[in-house]
């Protein structure tokens, strides 16, 4: 078992890391459910197949205590994180009488948290919830932080605010059923923490990553604490990401995101592995600019790659050029001008910010990635 605080000032709170604490649910959130314990029921949000995996255990958890819980089904995918769903959700939030002073329960991976995570900062201005991440991408990352959006024909999380959770629970257990591909997709957020900020982990998870992608419990629960504990850091220095010290969470992300959207944001192309690819293309360019030797380039590309993640643009099958993945990073929400702040490496465990990359140059980069 491991208890992370998130230290804001506050509004403070942890993130407590066991196996079997779904089963424990009622338990484990206990303060967070007095306000049910008159007779309402809990809200739960749940994509369609978290909750068909793991409904059952919540409520008989709930039901142990005197407790029930009302459901809201999403379907799963990014399409859930849209304007139609939030207006659906939060009207079903004030036809259940919630009040600022009540818990919504997200359980799911990231799209469902980002989603509750909104909701619940709009629906009376804002009232608590809990997170309950079953992919390891949310586990690691979307679930701690408070960054919550949804998604719109422009690009992905451009409507969103900053809500933070009161309280994350994470069961590795649940990540028994998770498809290899979302494993790993989740993954290259934990090799994201390592390249960012942690060279000693970087090499741990080269070492390890094929008992953490295995569910190995002592790896995993190491490999979850250390993502969490990095982030929670980070997000305690720089909670609305107005210095660069939060930034530093978004690295492979810019490229990434344009790689989403010129895949339809769909399931051609998950986000952990556009995030993943987005890296390779970080330290790649980066060795262009002669900031990291391209022995580390291809060290990161090669331990990305291990695993199964995509290492390689022209994998993607993709039919467009350069000038067109950075019509996409225009609509990032940092861009200014013909200027956009990128995360880059000056070696493995120091990424930084740079204020000075040319999106012509990054045209030129991504076209000769692109012709391999």
């Amino acid at each position: 078992m491991a208890v992370i605080p998130v230290a804001l000032a506050g509004r403070a709170y942890e993130v407590v890391i066991e196996e079997g604490l779904l089963g424990r649910l009622a338990k484990a959130a206990a303060p967070f459910l007095k306000a049910y314990e008159g007779g309402r029921k809990v809200p739960f949000v749940a994509d369609a197949n978290t909750h068909r995996l793991c409904h059952m255990a919540i409520n008989d958890s709930l039901d142990a205590d005197g407790l029930a819980a009302e459901w809201f089904v999403v379907q799963p995918g990014e399409e859930a994180k849209s304007w139609g769903v939030l207006e659906q959700l939060t009207d079903w939030l004030l036809a259940l009488g919630v009040t600022r002073s009540d818990h919504v329960f997200a359980l799911g991976g990231g799209v469902v948290g980002d989603l509750v995570g909104f909701a619940c900062a709009v629906t009376k201005r804002g009232c608590g919830f809990v997170q309950i991440p079953t992919t390891l991408l949310a586990q690691v990352d979307s679930s701690v932080g408070g960054k919550t959006a949804i998604n719109t024909a422009a690009g992905k999380n451009l409507i969103g605010a900053f809500h933070q959770p009161s309280l994350v629970l994470i069961d590795p257990t649940v990540l028994d059923t998770l498809p290899e591909r979302e494993m790993r997709a989740g993954y290259a957020e934990v090799i994201k923490y390592g390249l960012l900020g942690d060279a000693a982990f970087f090499g741990w998870l080269e070492a390890n990553g094929d008992k953490v992608l295995a569910r190995e419990p002592t790896a995993l629960e190491h490999a979850i604490a250390t993502s969490i504990a990095m982030k929670a850091q980070i997000v305690a220095e720089d909670e609305r990401e107005t210095l660069d010290r939060r930034a530093l969470l978004n690295l492979g992300h810019t490229f990434g995101h344009a790689l989403e959207a010129e895949t339809g944001f769909s399931d051609r192309l998950l986000h952990g592995e556009a995030v993943a690819l987005g890296m390779v293309l970080a330290a790649r360019y980066s060795a262009r600019r002669g900031e990291i030797s391209s022995g580390d380039a291809e060290r990161a590309a090669q331990a990305i790659g291990a695993v199964g993640l995509p290492a390689n643009l022209p994998a993607l099958g993709i039919t467009c050029d350069g000038a067109a993945l950075v019509d996409h990073m225009r609509h990032d929400k940092k861009a200014e001008g013909t200027t956009l702040p990128f995360l880059l490496l000056r070696g493995i465990g120091e990424a930084y910010l740079a204020r000075d990359v040319d999106l012509a140059d990054i045209a030129a980069f991504l076209d000769g990635e692109l012709a391999g």
